[in-house]
């Protein structure tokens, strides 16, 4: 069976559609990468005072800020190639999504005391260490890889039939009838007759004159 291919408007809205999914997922997961997920208290015995410790979703999940630079190339990409080609840059961006949404997940359901001593530790017997995760950024990770998975998605079923970047300077191949020769004009006559005098010619000699 043959590619079906949208009418011209509704592919370059669902390219621009994905491109733009691409983009915005990759730019959040970059954001709340940098981000403070999780607040790590540690009590030390008396008369130490306490330290505090924040720990961003660059440090819990490596794979987020990651995952959007990857997405921000995919949105790229998507751009730049076609066919068979666009299809495996949307599954990788529908695979970068899947990581960033489980990395999301996982904080948020995860034990954040767990993971705040698996980075910082408890050091000697007698200290305590308690966490206070701040949920809001594992959610935009979350959201950032459903709208990746999304864009994905879009680009495997439907990427084949869209147009390339710069499709609409692409000359149209002809059925092997001859291109017409541009009319010459005074202008051309006169570029002529300059590059008759550099070449020590006569411009007003007929049989010096180009056809």
């Amino acid at each position: 069976m043959g590619t079906v291919t949208a009418p011209p408007g509704r592919a370059r809205r669902e390219l621009t559609l994905a491109v733009a999914g691409a983009a915005l997922a990759g730019g959040l997961a970059l954001s709340v990468g940098g981000q403070t997920w999780i607040t790590a208290t540690l009590r030390r015995p008396a008369p130490l005072p306490p330290t505090t410790t924040e720990l961003t979703g660059g440090t819990l999940a490596p794979l987020v800020p990651a995952g959007g630079l990857l997405l921000l190339a995919a949105a790229v990409a998507l751009l730049a190639v076609r066919g068979a080609g666009r299809v495996a840059v949307g599954l990788l961006v529908a695979v970068a999504g899947g990581v960033l949404g489980w990395s999301g997940m996982r904080a948020l359901l995860g034990d954040a005391d767990v993971a705040a001593a698996a980075v910082v530790g408890t050091g000697s017997p007698g200290r305590e260490l308690t966490a206070e995760l701040h949920a809001a950024w594992p959610v935009l990770a979350l959201l950032a890889g459903v709208l990746a998975v999304l864009a994905g998605l879009l680009t495997v079923l439907r990427g084949r039939g869209w147009p390339g970047m710069g499709r609409r300077y692409e000359r149209t191949p002809s059925s092997g009838e001859p291109v017409p020769a541009r009319p010459r004009t005074d202008e051309d006559r006169a570029v002529d007759a300059w590059r008759a005098l550099d070449r020590g010619e006569d411009p007003t000699d007929p049989g010096g004159r180009e056809p």
